[in-house]
C-alpha cells in the first residue's frame, strides 16, 4: 500500500443474500464497490431491493446462464455464502473457469480441511474459507482470554491498543466533556475515540460529555494501557471460570477450546443432547437445565462465575438470559470485594448488536458479522493495512496510510468538515512514535494513522486518504 496507487473499488458478485450474503452486499455495496448478487428466493431479493445500491439476479447459482448475466468474466472477486457447502464450493470451480481471481467460500463442513484431506481449499480453487461458527468461537474464546472480559484491539502489530470500557457514577470520566479530560490527565496521552449511548453510536467531538453507563473506546499507546485500566477502573483477571448457556455448534465448542485452561461449566436444555455433550468433553462439567431459569442458574452456581455466555438459538433468550445473569450476580464474594463478572451474548439479529450490549451483555456477537468482516478483511488488503470492527458498537477502527495528494493532508484536522461526527483521527505515527491525534494535527503523506468510524464512513475514510 505505501507509496502505490491501488484499484479503490472492486466487481463483486455474491452467491445469496440469507445472513453474510446480504450484510456483506449491504457494506460492499456502501462501500462503493459494483456488487452483483444471485438469490433464487424471491422474498430475500425484496427485503434486499431498494435496502442497497447493488444489482440483484433472481436464479441459480448452478446454472451458468445466471453467470453469464451477471457478467463474471469481469468480476474480481466471488463471494459463496449459499447455505449449502457443497454450492458454494463448486461455484468457486465454476467462478475459476471463468477467470475471477479470488474466491470466497463459506464452507461449514472442515474435512478437507484436516492434514490427511484428499482436496483440500487450493485443489477446490478456493482463496478464503469462511466457516461462521468456528470464527465466532475462537472470538469468543480471545475476548475471554483478554484483560478482564474488556475488548482490547491491537492496532499497528500491537504498537497501539484500543479498549471499551463501561463508565460507572463513580469513574473520574463520568460528566466530564472531552475537551476537559484532555486537560486534566495531560500526563499521559490517550483519546477517546467512540462512545455507545443507548443504542446509538457516536463519533464524540471535543463538548460531547460523557455520562454514567455509556460505554467507551479509548486509544491509547500500548505502554500506557496499565495506566489507562487503573484510570477506568478496568482490573486484570489471570484466571475466569466459565458458565456456557447452550450446547449447540457454538457452545460446545466454545467449552472444547476452554476445558483445559479454564474451569467450564455448559448447562444445555435438552436432555440427549447434554448426555452426548458429556462424553464429548473431557474436563468440562455438562448439566442438564434451563439457563433461562433463576432457580437453574443458582443450583448451577452462578454466583460463582466470572464470565457467563448465553449461546442458545434463541435471540431473546440469549439477551434476557444476559440480563438475568447480570442481576443475580450484581454482589460480592466471599471477601466482601465486589467482582469483576462479565457477560456475552451470542445474537442473530445484526439490529439487536446494540441493545444487546445496552439492556444486558458487555459483549453482544452476531456470527453472520464476524463472517463478514473476515471477508472484508480480506478484499480491504491492500487497500488498508487493517480493519477491526468494535463489539457492542457500529464503528470501525482503521488503520491505514495517507497517500501522495490525498485530502486528508490537505489541511489540519479541525480545518476538514468532512470528518465531524463521522469520522475521528486518534493516532498518527511520526518521528518514530504513536502520537495522539488532536485538531491541529496536520496528517502528512506517507504517515500511518489510526482512524474510528461509524461503519457506514468507512469508504469516506477511504476516499480521505487515497491519492
Amino acid at each position: 500500500m505505501r507509496g502505490k496507487k491501488t484499484k479503490p473499488f472492486e466487481n463483486i458478485l455474491i452467491l445469496g443474500l440469507g445472513g453474510v450474503g446480504y450484510y456483506l452486499a449491504k457494506r460492499l455495496a456502501h462501500e462503493g464497490h459494483a456488487v452483483t448478487a444471485i438469490e433464487p428466493d424471491s422474498g430475500l431479493l425484496r427485503n434486499a431491493d431498494g435496502e442497497m445500491d447493488a444489482r440483484l439476479i433472481k436464479g441459480d447459482a448452478l446454472q451458468f446462464q445466471f453467470w453469464k448475466e451477471a457478467d463474471a468474466a469481469h468480476m474480481d472477486y466471488l463471494i459463496a455464502v449459499t447455505d449449502n457447502d457443497a454450492v458454494n464450493i463448486l461455484s468457486s470451480i465454476i467462478a475459476d473457469r471463468f477467470g475471477i481471481p479470488r474466491k470466497i467460500a463459506r464452507v461449514r463442513t472442515v474435512a478437507f480441511q484436516a492434514r490427511d484431506a484428499v482436496l483440500d481449499a487450493k485443489d477446490l480453487k478456493i482463496d478464503l474459507v469462511i466457516h461462521p461458527e468456528e470464527l465466532t468461537a475462537q472470538e469468543i474464546v480471545r475476548l475471554i482470554k483478554l484483560r478482564a472480559g474488556n475488548v482490547i484491539i491491537d492496532i499497528s502489530g500491537g504498537r497501539m491498543q484500543v479498549m471499551a470500557a463501561r463508565v460507572t457514577e463513580s469513574s473520574p470520566l463520568a460528566y466530564q466533556k472531552l475537551k476537559d479530560v484532555g486537560q486534566i490527565h495531560r500526563d499521559f496521552p490517550f483519546r477517546i475515540v467512540s462512545i455507545a449511548r443507548g443504542i446509538t453510536t457516536i463519533i464524540p467531538g471535543g463538548d460531547e460529555q460523557i455520562l454514567p453507563q455509556d460505554q467507551v473506546v479509548i486509544l491509547a499507546n500500548s505502554k500506557d494501557l496499565p495506566r489507562l485500566m487503573a484510570l477506568t477502573g478496568v482490573k486484570e483477571q489471570r484466571r475466569h471460570r466459565v458458565m456456557i448457556l447452550g450446547g449447540g455448534l457454538i457452545g460446545s465448542r466454545v467449552a472444547e477450546l476452554l476445558e483445559t485452561s479454564f474451569a467450564v461449566k455448559l448447562i444445555e436444555k435438552e436432555e440427549k443432547r447434554a448426555e452426548e455433550l458429556s462424553f464429548k468433553l473431557k474436563n468440562a462439567e455438562v448439566l442438564h437445565g434451563d439457563g433461562s431459569d433463576a432457580r437453574s442458574l443458582n443450583m448451577a452456581g452462578l454466583i460463582d462465575m466470572d464470565t457467563i455466555i448465553t449461546a442458545t438459538g434463541d435471540n431473546e433468550t440469549n439477551i434476557m438470559s444476559c440480563l438475568l445473569a447480570k442481576h443475580l450476580m450484581n454482589g460480592q464474594d466471599k471477601n466482601g470485594m465486589r467482582k469483576q463478572r462479565k457477560t456475552i451474548a451470542l445474537v442473530d439479529k445484526e439490529d439487536y448488536l446494540v441493545l444487546a450490549g445496552t439492556i444486558g451483555a458487555d459483549i453482544a456477537l452476531n456470527k453472520k458479522v464476524l463472517a463478514g468482516n473476515e471477508i472484508l478483511k480480506f478484499i480491504r488488503r491492500g487497500k488498508l493495512l487493517s480493519v477491526a470492527p468494535l463489539h457492542g458498537f457500529d464503528a470501525e477502527v482503521v488503520d491505514l496510510v495517507a497517500e501522495p495528494d490525498a485530502p486528508i493532508t490537505k489541511k489540519p484536522l479541525y480545518k476538514l468538515d468532512e470528518l465531524r461526527g463521522k469520522i475521528l483521527i486518534g493516532g498518527v505515527f511520526r518521528e518514530g512514535e504513536w502520537q495522539i491525534a488532536v485538531g491541529r494535527t496536520h496528517i502528512h503523506p506517507g504517515e500511518e494513522v489510526v482512524a474510528v468510524c461509524t461503519s457506514p464512513h468507512l469508504k469516506d475514510v477511504q476516499r480521505l486518504f487515497l491519492g
